[in-house]
């Protein structure tokens, strides 16, 4: 084809119109080639007296593997504590979506288990969106629910001078205690709808119900959470 690399058959075609004495420009039309192009096949490989097809077409293939970089097998990224990348990578994406599958907005998802699974437990903006390839724009807003739910917060790095967001052991704790909080919140409103709606009513006996049942949750889930949280900073005391 034209513009291709000559096959086998172009040189011989060409070594057969030398020897019939055709111009370069003759032969070139014969094979639909630039002129150019025969004129250099030729000339590299013994001009026209000297080109035999079949030593040129070896020779262009010897000068094509030279040519060719050596191949060498793929590396596989070198990473901390000899982790296998592709199983850190599959991980990633599975808490992603068991984080989804409880409320967490996909990108919020994303940027928390990026913090959470980098060893030193922090990132600027610019990490984050560099590693996650997306905006600046998304990684704030993920980073703006985050810090609204207590599970990262801001540090600012003076030798960077800019800000850098952090994961802390226990960020879970700290989160769920945010929860709690704003579950009491909603207890003492549906008490407070009791006085509005009546005692004795349906909708009032609904409110009594619900504020009973998530009062006792909270004061239970209060106790388990006091407790495990010392055995955790025990345990950090420990290690250190």
């Amino acid at each position: 084809m034209p513009g291709g690399r000559l096959t086998r058959q172009d040189r011989r075609d060409i070594a057969a119109g030398l020897a019939e004495g055709l111009g370069f420009a003759e032969i070139a039309r014969r094979l639909d080639r630039p002129t150019s192009t025969i004129s250099r096949e030729v000339a590299r490989n013994g001009g026209p007296e000297g080109y035999r097809a079949d030593r040129a077409h070896r020779a262009t293939e010897v000068r094509a593997k030279r040519s060719k970089p050596p191949t060498r097998p793929p590396q596989r990224p070198i990473t901390s504590y000899g982790r296998d990348p592709d199983a850190v990578r599959e991980f990633e994406q599975r808490l992603t979506e068991v984080l989804v599958g409880t409320g967490l907005p996909q990108m919020t998802a994303r940027v928390l288990v990026s913090l959470y699974i980098t060893d030193t437990g922090s990132l600027t903006a610019a990490d984050l969106v560099q590693r996650l390839q997306v905006s600046p724009a998304s990684v704030s807003a993920a980073i703006t629910f985050l810090e609204a739910q207590q599970l990262i917060r801001r540090e600012r790095d003076p030798r960077r001078r800019r800000d850098t967001y952090v994961v802390d052991d226990d960020i879970w704790y700290r989160s769920w205690l945010a929860s709690v909080q704003r579950n009491a919140v909603l207890v003492e409103t549906a008490r407070q709808g009791i006085g509005v709606l009546g005692a004795g009513t349906p909708a009032g006996v609904r409110l009594e119900e619900m504020s009973q049942l998530l009062g006792h949750i909270m004061e239970d889930m209060l106790k388990a959470g006091e407790h495990w949280h010392e055995v955790f900073l025990a345990r950090r005391a420990e290690r250190t």
